[in-house]
């Protein structure tokens, strides 16, 4: 088709099939986390999940793509209200103070995120009752009256099911109390077979595989029971009020879920608009969903996996392309208490050893869908031999030899660690794609080592001293100082103030987030780099 056909196509299009196009075509990279509870302040694991989509999403942004990253905060529910009456607070009043500390914690993890949602805004709650009000009148819901068991902590009923082979509860659902009482329930039954068959079609949707078979097995291997969407007033008055019945909140795993596309309808996202029947106010409207990614912890792998794709389903949204899910940490081989003091504090800790440290550790130390385990000393070793003696030591060294030998001039273009520099970027783009960040560090701290090795090889203060190895000095400089160019674009998604400190110290005043930068030969003959200065001083001081 040639270009007056296809201009001839287009403009026989109705408007709105035009401004559909449009956004169709200029879709973000959509990320989300999962959001928070406010009944309590952010620990390791919040830090861990945060982390881990920002990187996704700047390693995103580096290839070029226009993304969107939402994280946010869920404050809605038995725990918050149970909470705030715990500190003599108003739900209201409480959740305000939080959300404070909360976005703060994002600002001190320096994420990138576009938005910050709270469940309490008036955008969301819309959407919310908007879509409860649809469903209903599209069959889904019906009245029924439960006699069982409750779990406060998990915000669920509970079944005989759930219970373990000596008939009690598992220790995580906490408190579990018997309860009778009169609810609305979501019908699921009607798509328990279409949603086993979509995840054996769809590998890719629940990631690790280990987490998609463990749905599997869950719903092969039990009945799929309807879900309860409300909560009596009565009992709970902490909620998002139920539309069709005001004696009802709703269901805080109900109202948390649709966040995701709560958010999208607030920034004009047509696709989310047309399922909700709401016209497009938005001037300049994003294209978000469906959500790339939902980074989310293993233990709401279900709510995501199980109930999030029906809700879309019946709401005729197209599902998200992948729910990734991460494993839990442990200190010192032991699950974190705060009555115990086993705990890590994600703030005191950058506030003594700087966010890119924290950020190496927990990327570096835990494998994506893994559990792990935080150790002061393992933080404290891998700071000083990775961080101070490996990229810190490299460029510092590099940088100091090029001023004292060479007046801070780049020399002209050497080729010498060319091929396994490309090798590396290419390694790290195939690791990109298959959210393997562990395997990308590891991959980048393969190339920052063979560079330390490639001091030692060519030994450029004994080649200084020779003035008849002045070439051999200059190609050993190039290297040295290119890989470090190089490395601090392929640091960026997972160290950005660092990254940014290198490309200081080259005298480079754009930024490292772009990786098309990554190609050998960025650094001209003679560019005048700044003064080197320490990356990560070398510390002997125990984690805050």
């Amino acid at each position: 088709m040639d270009v007056l056909e296809t201009l001839s196509r287009w403009n026989l299009l109705p408007r709105h099939e035009r401004f559909a196009t449009v956004v169709r075509m200029s879709k973000r990279f959509y990320l989300t986390t999962a959001i928070d509870y406010v009944n309590g302040e952010p620990h390791l694991g919040h830090a861990y999940e945060k982390i881990i989509a920002d990187v996704i999403v700047r390693a995103r942004r580096s290839l070029g793509q226009q993304t969107f990253f939402l994280t946010g905060l869920d404050e809605h529910g038995q725990k918050v209200q149970q909470a705030a009456a715990a500190e003599g607070k108003n739900a209201r009043e409480y959740c305000d103070q939080l959300a404070i500390v909360w976005k703060s914690f994002a600002q001190k993890l320096d994420l990138i995120n576009d938005d910050f949602v709270r469940t309490t805004e008036p955008r969301h709650q819309k959407v919310v009752q908007t879509i409860l009000s649809r469903l209903n009148q599209a069959g889904h819901f019906y009245q029924k009256e439960y006699e069982g068991f409750y779990s406060t902590r998990a915000e669920t009923f509970l079944t005989d099911k759930d219970r373990k082979d000596d008939g009690t509860f598992d220790a995580l659902y906490g408190e579990v109390v018997r309860l009778k009482e009169r609810n609305y329930y979501f019908r699921l039954q009607p798509h328990h077979q279409w949603l086993i068959d979509y995840l054996e079609q769809n590998p890719s949707f629940v990631q690790p595989d280990s987490r998609r078979k463990e749905v599997l097995g869950f719903l092969k291997h039990d009945a799929l029971e309807d879900l309860c969407i409300t909560r009596p007033v009565a009992r709970l008055n902490w909620g998002i009020p139920f539309p069709l019945d005001t004696s009802y909140v709703t269901y805080v795993w109900f109202d948390a879920l649709v966040n995701y596309i709560s958010v999208p309808a607030a920034h004009g996202d047509a696709q989310v608009l047309e399922a909700l029947g709401t016209p497009q106010t938005s001037d300049t409207p994003l294209s978000l969903w469906p959500a790339d990614i939902h980074v989310v912890g293993k233990d709401i792998v279900k709510f995501h996996a199980v109930y999030w794709p029906i809700m879309l389903k019946a709401m005729g949204l197209p599902l998200p392309k992948q729910i990734l899910t991460h494993g839990w940490w442990q200190k010192d081989g032991e699950k974190m208490s705060k009555h115990t003091g086993n705990v890590v504090d994600p703030v005191a800790v950058i506030e003594e050893w700087g966010v890119d440290a924290f950020r190496f550790y927990v990327v570096r130390e835990l494998d994506l869908g893994a559990d792990g385990n935080w150790t002061d000393a393992g933080f404290r070793d891998r700071y000083n031999a990775e961080l101070a003696d490996g990229l810190g030591n490299l460029v510092n060294r590099s940088l100091s030899m090029l001023r004292r030998y060479r007046n801070g001039l780049i020399p002209g273009r050497s080729n010498a660690l060319a091929p396994e520099t490309e090798r590396a970027v290419n390694d790290t783009k195939a690791l990109l794609d298959q959210n393997r960040l562990q395997a990308w560090l590891i991959a980048i701290w393969a190339l920052m080592t063979r560079a330390n090795q490639y001091v030692e090889q060519t030994s450029p203060f004994k080649l200084a001293k020779d003035p008849a190895k002045a070439k051999l000095l200059d190609e050993a400089l190039y290297n040295l100082v290119e890989v470090c160019r190089i490395l601090a674009v392929l640091l960026w998604p997972f160290l950005p103030g660092t990254a940014s400190k290198i490309y200081a110290q080259l005298g480079l005043s754009e930024a490292p987030d772009k990786l098309a930068a990554a190609q050998w030969g960025g650094l001209k003959e003679g560019h005048s780099i700044a003064m080197p200065s320490a990356l990560f001083p070398k510390k002997t001081n125990t984690v805050a």
